[in-house]
């Protein structure tokens, strides 16, 4: 048996649905994310789960916490698995993110792995402290699957170091929208990709809107 990691992108809120910027702010669930967070749960309820690690906002404990209440999992929090800083962009929607840091915008469009948003955080920075987490996982747990709930742009971070990306790239390679499930098996011949921000889980008209 081999150890799989299964990572769930946070389900949605308020600015997940507006497109604002969301890093550091903490907005709650929407209801149609408490829904999506219930449906995660009764979807992977009967699979043997080993531990959860979970980014420690607001946001994602609650998407976790169906699932951890019904199996009786008990929440592994890590600061590593918090969503980039957009900085002074927290809260804005990229037009007017462009209108008023416009040099810093397309420096950030251009290679968000090395270029921050003003204010913010580089993507590489968010690899150095995500990747600690990942590798505590592999040293604790080295078998069994292992649930990670984590954010958008730290997700596909994680993803493009596992596989081999420029983590420059994470915004150009991997769609996650809210309450995917991205599944990488840490194999012999390194990590293997089983599936990439699937959603069959939700309902339909979630996966709509």
């Amino acid at each position: 048996m081999t150890l799989k990691l299964y990572f769930l992108r946070q389900v949605e809120t308020v600015h997940s649905k507006t497109g604002g910027y969301c890093g550091e702010l903490d907005p709650e669930l929407t209801t149609e994310g408490e829904e999506m967070a219930q449906q995660f749960a009764e979807a992977y309820r009967d699979l043997p789960w080993t531990a959860a690690y979970v980014s420690p906002m607001k946001r994602t404990l609650a998407t976790a916490k169906p699932l951890c209440d019904t199996i009786n999992l008990k929440m592994q929090l890590r600061d590593g698995l918090k969503e980039i800083y957009y900085g002074k962009w927290e809260g804005e929607r990229p037009e007017t993110v462009n209108e008023k840091y416009h040099d810093d915008y397309v420096r950030w469009l251009t290679d968000p792995g090395w270029n921050a948003p003003t204010g913010g955080e580089k993507g590489i920075d968010v690899s150095r402290r995500s990747s600690p987490v990942i590798q505590e996982i592999e040293e604790q747990h080295p078998t069994g699957n292992v649930l990670v709930v984590s954010h958008k742009a730290t997700i596909r971070i994680m993803l493009c170091r596992a596989l081999g990306i420029d983590v420059g790239r994470f915004r150009d390679r991997l769609a996650m929208p809210v309450g995917g499930v991205s599944i990488i098996e840490m194999a012999a011949h390194g990590p293997l990709i089983h599936s990439l921000a699937d959603r069959s889980h939700l309902d339909p008209t979630a996966i709509e809107n």
